[in-house]
């Protein structure tokens, strides 16, 4: 029996950053799209950045052969970027334009929230039921990918990528630590994660680090420069108690964010302009690149150490580029194959008549999430799976962490020895880092 779609075109784009297992959904779709179905595939170049300029040019028909060679590579044949089209209208109108001079039918867009948002935009205006004046009729779905593990999936399912990027950081903290131990000194490992600690916690926990810190486990306490590096000197104090002069502290990248530029200025003052500029991209975002939070925790570290008088040798490692664009572990690499398959599945039902959807799997069954059921309205983006601080897993991470406890301060031989490493007496020992003690 033919596909219902035998002959149309697909359109598949990539937007936002890079995860490994990209072209493991392209891939999947093309060949699915092709050989199960007859249809025609256009790749998109660089995502919406050229469609918003009315393009028809950066864009090319995908072959079967072409997509099987890169199915067990990383980065993306065909590019990505941040161009949100749904910021003007008349970026939108673009987009659709070229949709309709290309003749596109259906539509593929794999990234993260806003590129979800902007496919939500296409679906909302040229979707089969949107009944589209000019008779514009596109079925669009999404794949969901970052390597933040933050978009709220079904419980238990993860974001392609997450578990790929994890692997690859876990080896680099692993030999990370050996050099701390060796060298004798500690590491500040800053692990990307903007809206959610996953990352950062699952390199932590898989590498043995020594303190593991995420915005969640603050919960409802104002999260500033000072209580972070107190985290980290408190883990570095204990240590030199257990006799250890080195370490490893990874921190997600989301506690700049969560600092804000008030909690940074405070802090820091006039400083700051010397770990780089604040700048947010087309969604809004601060551009956390820009910052070199690494050298801002390390040289407050050292400042915060001083005034103790404590010395400690500290590098600052940035852990996320090099992951993003990494060949997919097994995981991952099945993983895209049953998303890329699923999405076109869900193209040719009868469901994509009715609605766009996030693609997603639970137990082996591909589920489509309706974009209205997960986009909130008010921010235009799907809302973020943070970690559940209150689970056994989490528990357990923190469990095998060295921190400074409640205990350590009540117990007066403890707090003697801690005490004695700084300039500090006990009483101001314990009123410095009680909060520590108790996040």
């Amino acid at each position: 029996m033919a596909s219902s779609l035998q002959g149309k075109r697909l359109g598949i784009l990539v937007g936002g950053g890079p995860a490994p297992g990209i072209n493991g959904v392209i891939s999947s779709v093309t060949i699915e799209a092709i050989i199960t179905h007859g249809m025609e595939v256009v790749g998109f170049q660089n995502g919406f950045r050229h469609l918003v300029q009315g393009s028809t040019t950066a864009n090319r028909i995908l072959t079967v052969e072409e997509v099987a060679a890169s199915y067990l590579r990383g980065g993306s044949i065909l590019g990505t970027a941040r161009t949100n089209p749904a910021k003007k209208e008349a970026d939108m109108a673009q987009v659709l334009g070229v949709f309709k001079e290309m003749k596109i039918d259906c539509l593929v867009t794999v990234g993260g929230d806003d590129t979800a948002f902007s496919g939500s935009q296409v679906a909302k205006r040229v979707g089969p039921w949107a009944n589209s004046p000019d008779g514009q009729s596109i079925r669009v779905c999404h794949v969901p990918k970052t390597i933040d593990n933050d978009l709220p999936l079904p419980e238990g399912t993860p974001t392609f990528g997450f578990e790929t990027a994890r692997h690859y950081g876990t080896l680099t903290t692993r030999a990370l630590h050996a050099d701390a131990k060796t060298t004798g000194r500690w590491y500040i490992i800053i692990s990307m994660g903007r809206a959610a600690g996953h990352l950062a916690l699952g390199i932590g926990k898989a590498s043995a680090s020594t303190i593991t810190i995420i915005p969640e486990e603050f919960r409802t306490k104002t999260i500033t420069l000072e209580s972070v590096t107190d985290l980290i000197i408190g883990a570095i104090l204990k240590r030199k108690m257990m006799e250890r002069d080195y370490g490893v502290a990874v921190l997600a990248e989301g506690l700049i964010e969560s600092i804000g530029e008030k909690g940074l200025v405070s802090a820091l003052g006039d400083e700051l302009k010397h770990y780089g500029r604040i700048e947010r991209d087309d969604h809004g975002h601060l551009r956390l690149g820009e910052l070199e939070f690494g050298r801002i925790i390390k040289d407050f570290l050292k400042k915060r150490l001083k005034e103790i008088g404590v010395k400690v040798d500290f590098i600052d490692k940035d852990l996320g580029y090099e992951l993003r664009s990494a060949d997919p572990i097994p995981f991952d690499a099945e993983y895209t194959r049953d998303l890329g398959y699923g999405a076109v599945r869900f193209l040719v039902s009868e469901a994509s008549k009715n609605y766009g959807a996030i693609i997603s799997f639970v137990d082996g069954k591909m589920i489509p999430l309706k974009f209205e059921d997960m986009i909130d309205k008010e921010t235009q983006r799907m809302r973020a799976r943070k970690v559940n601080v209150e689970s056994e897993s989490f528990m357990c991470a923190k469990r095998y962490m060295v921190r400074l406890e409640s205990g350590d301060l009540t117990d007066a031989k403890k707090l003697k020895a801690l005490a004695s490493f700084t300039n500090l007496d006990t009483a101001t020992f314990a009123e410095r880092f009680g909060p520590t003690a108790n996040i």
